[in-house]
């Protein structure tokens, strides 16, 4: 099943959220943020990704497209990690074990970070699982893929924000 944008709103406005007010955009400049990476320590965007190329996905484990695609996300990164590349996995609304878990389970070596509340999807208008976007060294968003894509796909957008 898809996640509409409507269920997934219902989703946040149902565990606490509200409904997202942003649409980020191509050209838009990245939302800040400070969270937790599953394994405990601290991440701040952008701070600690200045002048890099980055790839944030949003996902959670029980969504259908997510495993597949973050484990594309994993060959992708693998391809280019020694280049600049930085993933970073947000799960939405979902605690460390669970997070813990599913990235041991698709061996995925890029850091899963924590947004419990899904207060940092909310801030980049995530209306539905998987979104993924393509932020260059300066904050800019300058791709975004909105659910399900393929490994090819991936490849494209990071050789496009890597240039």
């Amino acid at each position: 099943m898809k996640l509409t944008p409507l269920i997934f709103a219902l989703l946040l406005t149902a565990c606490g959220g509200s409904a997202p007010t942003v649409n980020l955009n191509i050209g838009s400049i990245a939302p800040t943020f400070q969270t937790f990476r599953s394994d405990g320590g601290a991440t701040h965007f952008p701070a600690a990704y200045f002048g890099k190329p980055l790839v944030i996905r949003f996902w959670a484990d029980w969504c259908k497209y997510c495993e597949g695609e973050m484990k594309a996300i994993e060959s992708v990164y693998q391809r280019h990690k020694g280049k600049g590349l930085e993933v970073l996995a947000i799960n939405t609304g979902q605690d460390k074990a669970t997070i813990n878990a599913f990235m041991k389970k698709i061996g995925a070596s890029y850091p899963a970070l924590l947004d419990e509340n899904s207060a940092i999807a909310r801030s980049y208008g995530v209306v539905g699982l998987p979104t993924t976007f393509f932020i260059d060294g300066k904050g800019i968003v300058r791709a975004k893929i909105v659910g399900e894509a393929d490994e090819a796909t991936f490849e494209r957008q990071v050789l496009e924000l890597m240039k």
